[in-house]
């Protein structure tokens, strides 16, 4: 048997990624189609953009959006509340050997989307980054 090596430095291995997307369906088909009894919790539309898995697959942190970005500490909330019953699930749907501990984050990244969006917008970088290049009429470049 060949020895493991610690893969903390260098990302998430091959095996946490297709487990992470595996639990990441699984959660969205449980929370689209209202698996879990809560009333509260099946009102809200919530989009799972992401699952990262611990490297022994024990733990899964699901990063999450209500629709629209709002309501999301009401959100946290009822998946957070539902934890244990939203576990069961993805384990009936999934054959993994350990039934993962679910946690559940914002997911920032939408955000960070639209600050970089907003950045490029601004006219002292959209001169930056296209004004240099245009109007020298040689066509040609180094």
């Amino acid at each position: 048997m060949a020895k493991q090596t610690h893969h903390s430095s260098r990302g998430p291995t091959q095996r946490q990624l297709r487990v992470g997307e595996l639990i990441r369906r699984a959660l969205s088909d449980i929370l689209n189609r209202g698996d879990i009894h809560d009333p509260d919790l099946n009102r809200m539309s919530i989009t799972v953009g992401e699952v990262r898995t611990s490297p022994d697959l024990r733990v899964a942190t699901a990063f999450i959006l209500p629709l629209g970005g709002k309501g999301k500490d009401e959100a946290l909330l009822a998946l957070r509340t539902n934890r244990y019953e939203i576990r069961r699930a993805v384990s009936k749907t999934l054959a993994l050997k350990y039934s993962p501990e679910i946690r559940f984050l914002i997911d920032e990244t939408f955000d960070q989307m639209d600050d970089t969006r907003r950045m490029l917008a601004q006219d002292n970088v959209m001169r930056d980054t296209h004004g240099e290049d245009k109007g020298d009429g040689d066509g040609g470049g180094e």
